[in-house]
């Protein structure tokens, strides 16, 4: 029941689902504070037939989250360049891409301000990364700034997806890449699509990963669950297993049937 008020409220108004996210990624980041709970994302199991990804040993136990990650950044150039996560979460993601990919530089931006104060807190010792608040509607920088912008599983939860496609499209250098992966109810992708549609931005890639990402929810269903058993109080759970994605909740469903889907792009800015 909860879940349900939930999801019809945030469709209110984008002020309201704005408000509504940013109270729930609070509650996340107070929650857990613990390291080995980095990432917030569904997962993804790439098919089989490329190479694996080797990771260290202290990183092995994230694998799925990571591999999202991963998808996604392999898509556009990173390495040497200045990158700009928007919706960093707990840093898990940003910190992988300064570990693994490379770049000069990376930013993990997130509108929850404990959630920047614990990615700070997790991730210090990593020297080409820094995490700094602010509103992927309404981004803190400067026109042209970055070389490449990735976002991931973040923008379901804005008020305005026109907006930040906008704000992507300012702070990228010309030429600069954006990747994105997020899912979506099959009957709001015409909205995605057009607010997508920009003149400054190219789309040069596209893919749907459904099937990846379910296969990635089956193998953490478990750890998902324990997660939300330690850290969730007990009459907010349900909502927060809808939340999650885990085996029966409203998400996993959707990808189940078809009704929701998980989507993949890459922008190159004209």
């Amino acid at each position: 029941m909860l879940a349900r008020i939930f999801i019809a409220i945030i469709r209110l108004s984008p002020s309201l689902q704005k408000g509504l996210w940013k109270w729930w990624y609070q509650r996340l980041a107070h929650r857990g504070r613990d390291a080995d709970w980095a990432f917030m994302n569904y997962g993804f199991t790439p098919k089989n037939g490329g190479p694996a990804l080797v990771l260290k040993e202290k990183d092995e136990s994230d694998r799925p989250f990571i591999e999202l990650y991963n998808y996604t950044a392999s898509q556009i150039p990173i390495k040497g360049l200045n990158v700009l996560e928007i919706g960093s979460g707990r840093g898990g993601g940003s910190s992988f891409i300064a570990r693994y990919h490379e770049p000069a530089q990376i930013t993990g931006l997130d509108y929850s301000p404990q959630a920047i104060e614990l990615s700070s807190e997790l991730h210090r010792d990593i020297s080409n990364l820094n995490f700094i608040q602010g509103d992927a509607e309404s981004l803190p920088f400067n026109d042209r700034v970055f070389d490449a912008i990735i976002n991931v599983e973040s923008s379901h939860c804005y008020g305005n997806m026109a907006e930040f496609v906008s704000e992507v499209a300012r702070v990228l250098k010309p030429n600069g890449y954006f990747s994105w992966v997020d899912l979506r109810g099959k009957d709001m992708i015409g909205e995605v699509e057009e607010a997508f549609s920009i003149e400054e931005l190219r789309q040069i890639k596209e893919a749907t990963i459904t099937t990846e990402v379910i296969e990635a929810l089956d193998d953490i269903h478990e750890r998902k669950m324990a997660v939300i058993k330690q850290h969730v109080p007990r009459w907010i759970q349900p909502a927060f297993r809808d939340f999650s994605g885990v085996k029966g909740s409203k998400i996993y469903n959707g990808f189940k049937d078809g009704s929701a889907v998980y989507l993949a792009k890459v922008f190159q800015k004209v």
